[in-house]
């Protein structure tokens, strides 16, 4: 697990508060994500101040949002600075597959190179 702890990686969360998939897997995306050792950023778009803090790192993913899920988490590298997206989790899955989706993009190359 000392990936997680070697950067600053963090799991935002981009969703809606009408969203009932969004809702079911609030139950356990943000414990599930701790375990792993990243940081866990809950973005609801109705939230505009928080949606315009990250929107940049959602609109670098979807320019239009058109190809976006709901949820959407994207995995990324310093959220707060310049940024690097690492990979990304679409829609609802169990806790275990959750778990399995974004342990898959933190063994991808892309996040071993930093």
């Amino acid at each position: 697990m000392e990936l997680g702890k070697s950067m600053n990686l963090a799991v935002i969360k981009f969703s809606s508060e009408d969203c009932g998939l969004c809702h079911k897997m609030s139950f356990y995306d943000k414990k599930v994500t701790e375990e792993l050792g990243l940081q866990f950023i809950d973005v609801k778009m109705q939230d505009t101040a928080t949606y315009r803090k990250y929107r940049q790192i959602l609109l670098s993913q979807y320019p239009d949002k058109s190809q976006m899920g709901w949820p959407t988490y994207i995995i990324c590298d310093s959220p707060e600075g310049e940024f690097e997206i690492l990979g990304e989790v679409k829609g609802g899955h169990p806790k275990g597959e959750f778990r399995s989706r974004l342990q898959e993009v933190l063994n991808s190359p892309a996040s071993k190179e930093s």
